[in-house]
């Protein structure tokens, strides 16, 4: 892993999209479409920012979509997919295309077939991603299936995750909070050739300390990405308090 702590937010965000970009010019220069991961929530509003003004020919790139709520409309404000169409997708000049998840479907199960189908034709160039407060990777909460076999999957949403969705402010009440959602699974995410995990804010700094410091474990689910080959981390002072081994 390499990690790079920033002064700043803004500035976290700025280094996280030109390692991103960096990683996306070195497989267009291999082929002629790549495939792309991106997260949401507020660890990636500041790199999303700076991914759109980047010069990159997006119409040679598939943009994946991490996780969705089961049972939330796309016109929801908490909804995942219409964060990346707004804050990302809709912004870019040629966009080639976008593969949303549809946490709304009726039928969840077709949803998924559908999502592994598409999933399962791309090599995944690059993964943008964060960490939650309980060190969940998408909605992977702890304890994690390290092991899953599908590319997606249903998971349940533990009580941790909940409350952060609602201290974020995308909900109301912890009860307008879904309890299950659609997420990518944790094999399917490490497959990504590279890792850009985008993590600020001191109430991550525990889960950053257990992800980077801790063994590997399912009870930290984000734990694994010590074993990935090309993983980049940035963090903020406040994500970074209090990691031991960083300077």
């Amino acid at each position: 892993m390499n990690i790079t702590i920033s002064d700043t937010k803004h500035a976290l965000g700025e280094k996280a999209s030109k390692a991103g970009v960096q990683a996306i010019k070195q497989a267009m220069r291999e082929k002629s479409e790549i495939a792309i991961i991106v997260a949401t929530g507020a660890s990636q509003f500041e790199m999303l920012d700076c991914l759109i003004k980047e010069d990159i020919d997006w119409s040679r790139v598939t943009i994946f979509h991490l996780d969705e709520y089961i049972g939330l409309d796309e016109t929801h404000p908490a909804s995942f997919r219409r964060y990346l169409q707004e804050r990302l997708v809709d912004k870019l000049p040629t966009p080639h295309q976008f593969i949303g998840v549809n946490g709304s479907a009726a039928d969840i199960g077709k949803e998924i077939q559908r999502l592994n189908e598409i999933i399962s034709q791309y090599e995944i160039d690059v993964c943008f991603a964060g960490i939650g407060e309980n060190a969940h990777l998408a909605f992977n909460d702890p304890p994690a299936d390290f092991h899953a076999t599908s590319a997606y999957l249903v998971v349940n949403l533990d009580e941790d995750c909940r409350r952060q969705q609602l201290g974020e402010k995308w909900f109301a009440s912890l009860d307008e909070v879904p309890k299950q959602a659609i997420s990518m699974s944790i094999p399917q995410i490490m497959r990504s050739k590279s890792l850009i995990l985008s993590i600020p804010d001191l109430r991550k700094a525990r889960a950053v300390k257990n992800t980077l410091e801790g063994e590997i474990t399912p009870r930290v689910p984000a734990s694994i990405v010590q074993n990935h080959a090309q993983c980049q981390i940035f963090l903020d002072k406040d994500s970074a308090s209090l990691l031991s081994k960083v300077d």
